[in-house]
């Protein structure tokens, strides 16, 4: 639904995107990347450190992110080396490494967390429909005294999401 050209409440009113990013967003620098790292390891948040570093490594959207489940990263009592996701919006398996520092992470991660094999291996909320969302994060994303700016991509702002009462 719009707006009449000549509607006088309209006519002073700016467009909704003057002034903001449009389109595609600049990628994280490895400053960046490491100043989220610093600051998701001073605050323990194991959870989110694990995220990142797997979001970091994969690429994936949000939304597969939170579907990987237990078993699609760990073989017998150790995580892969490689790990194989089915994208949500194509339906095209995607395979990609983890490294080193994320198997660290992941390990710690899931350490914590406990859990059988087929649980997800990042809890979420389930929406309305049954399916996991990750617009559990949309009411705030600030993370207190880090500001990256609007160059951060989605996927990285779900990561910092932090509830402003706390």
């Amino acid at each position: 639904m719009g707006y009449s050209q000549y509607d006088p409440a309209m006519q002073s009113r700016p467009a909704w995107n003057v002034g903001k990013t449009v389109g595609t967003k600049r990628p994280l620098t490895q400053k960046q990347i490491w100043a989220v790292r610093f600051f998701l390891d001073r605050e323990g948040r194991v959870r989110d450190r694990a995220l990142f570093d797997l979001a970091i490594d994969s690429k994936l959207r949000g939304c597969d992110l939170v579907k990987i489940k237990i078993a699609d990263l760990v073989s017998g009592a150790e995580i892969r080396t490689r790990a194989i996701v089915i994208q949500q919006k194509t339906g095209r398996p995607v395979q990609f490494e983890l490294t080193a520092d994320v198997r660290a992470s992941l390990l710690a991660w899931l350490e914590c967390r406990g859990g059988a094999i087929s649980d997800y291996a990042f809890p979420s909320r389930v929406d309305h429909t049954g399916h996991l969302s990750t617009r559990q994060y949309a009411s705030s994303w600030t993370s207190g005294s880090l500001r990256l700016g609007s160059g951060v991509p989605s996927t990285a702002r779900i990561l910092f999401a932090e509830r402003r009462r706390r």
